[in-house]
């Protein structure tokens, strides 16, 4: 049976790929109704308008962009950034930050201020987003945002994928993801070393 959560069960996923292609079906498999669509303007802006929340999974150097240009269809609602805006290497892999001493998720919420952004899922490999308990230590997701209720509404998201509570810290304010998004240049490194096995970030108390 589907989830009861009024208009916030609609959610358009923007981007397919690997990240996206994730998420999409396990949103769905959760009870949510949700529309993934790729980078095509068009099919990106009708879904942002009949979605409550909106999940960015388009490659982090377009995505400022890209997003921009759905001012109208973003205002209200929740964006969940879940990428990381990066210069890539010779090999593919992050080699540096395109906004360093800000980040991605900053620059959106300033672009899109009627937009409540939250950023989370961008400490670890994609398959770990929709199957944390996978790994054989207990992962952490981040979240970073202004707007309690949109947190919480993310936090919700992120229970309905498998995430457990005490899983989940809340980092503070939308400049927290500044942190986050630095990690990524851990990734290379470890991928480096140990292949693409899923892994995340942890916090370990």
């Amino acid at each position: 049976m589907p989830k009861e959560r009024n208009a916030m069960t609609t959610i358009a996923v923007l981007g397919n790929g690997r990240v996206g292609g994730n998420l999409a079906p396990a949103l769905t498999r959760a009870g949510h109704h949700v529309t993934a669509v790729d980078r095509a303007p068009g099919a990106a802006a009708e879904a942002a308008a009949a979605a409550r929340i909106v999940i960015n999974a388009t490659p982090g150097a377009g995505s400022l962009e890209r997003l921009t240009a759905l001012r109208d269809e973003l205002r209200g609602k929740i964006l969940v950034d879940v990428s990381n805006a990066t210069l890539d290497g010779p090999d593919g892999l992050p080699a540096d930050l395109i906004y360093p001493g800000s980040s991605l998720a900053e620059q959106l919420q300033e672009a899109l201020p009627e937009t409540h952004v939250v950023k989370t899922l961008n400490t670890m490999l994609f398959p770990v987003m929709t199957a944390p308990a996978a790994l054989a230590q207990a992962p952490t997701a981040f979240l970073s945002g202004e707007d309690p209720q949109a947190k919480q509404a993310v936090r919700e998201l992120l229970t309905d994928l498998g995430w457990q509570q005490e899983w989940i810290t809340d980092l503070g304010g939308i400049r927290t993801a500044r942190a986050t998004e630095a990690a990524i240049l851990f990734v290379p490194h470890v991928i480096r070393a140990s292949g693409f096995t899923p892994f995340a970030i942890s916090i370990t108390r």
